[in-house]
């Protein structure tokens, strides 16, 4: 799944906010996003941005974020639009990765995924096209091949586990991940926990996610992911265990709307 640090933009200038959020902050009047009347409901919203300390160990190394930026069009199709950023490293091994994603708002539905990966010496860029009414996908200029039916990304999947029940004791299971050979996806719901971080202390429920895939989700990594048990279901805390030591992620603030998305706005 993610490689490394994996994540999406921490502090985004102005220059790269939406429309209505630039247009909010001069005061202007902005219209509320018009979406089918299926639209399923979430419990995050535009706006919403939760910020991380990410610690190597014990030693704060950098930041992170996962911001809801907006509702866009790809294709003709309403989609959330997410980012989810990891930015620093410790000497001789810097990261700044970046995974992008649009999934559309009443299947949730992969349709547009951009991750860049800056590790180190490593670097990726990818493009991705995917379009889950004919089974295919296409990344940058390559020929289309098949994907999965209802398929997510790796941004997109920490908002789909957002909206499961999330049951102490169950492992739920999907076969979502865009690329065939990463799945079946586990996520299991270990236990229940209170947690302080940075932001504060919050009730949660602990996941372990598992991807048959690299990086920090992977069967080898065992890493945990804290997920606040209520409505909003915000991930508070991560920690993932790497070849070369654990890696965590902190909340450090949650902004933006207090409230879930519900559905039932009609076009």
């Amino acid at each position: 799944m993610l490689p490394v640090l994996g994540a999406l933009v921490l502090s985004s200038p102005a220059a790269l906010r939406p429309v209505w959020a630039q247009a909010l902050a001069s005061g202007q009047e902005v219209a509320t996003p018009r979406l089918p009347a299926n639209t399923a409901a979430v419990p995050f919203a535009p706006g919403e941005r939760l910020d991380y300390e990410v610690r190597f160990g014990s030693l704060k190394v950098g930041n992170g974020s996962m911001e809801v930026r907006e509702i866009a069009d790809v294709r003709g199709l309403p989609t959330w639009h997410t980012v989810f950023t990891i930015r620093g490293g410790i000497p001789l091994y810097r990261v700044n990765d970046v995974y992008e994603s649009w999934f559309d708002v009443v299947t949730l539905n992969s349709l547009r995924y951009h991750p860049e990966v800056d590790e180190g010496r490593h670097e990726r860029r990818r493009r991705y096209e995917i379009f889950p009414e004919r089974g295919m996908m296409r990344e940058g200029d390559q020929p289309e091949e098949p994907t999965v039916a209802n398929p997510l990304d790796e941004g997109s999947f920490l908002y789909f586990v957002r909206t499961l029940p999330l049951e102490v004791g169950r492992t739920y299971e999907y076969s979502r991940y865009f690329k065939a050979q990463g799945n079946p996806v586990r996520i299991r719901v270990l236990r229940r926990d209170t947690v302080t971080v940075p932001a504060g202390t919050f009730a949660t429920v602990v996941l372990q996610p598992t991807f048959q895939t690299k990086g920090i989700f992977s069967q080898n990594g065992k890493a945990e992911v804290w997920i606040t048990d209520d409505a909003r279901r915000m991930m508070v805390q991560m920690k993932s265990k790497l070849s070369f030591g654990s890696l965590n992620l902190y909340l450090r603030a949650a902004t933006g709307p207090r409230e879930p998305f519900r559905s039932g706005v009609g076009r």
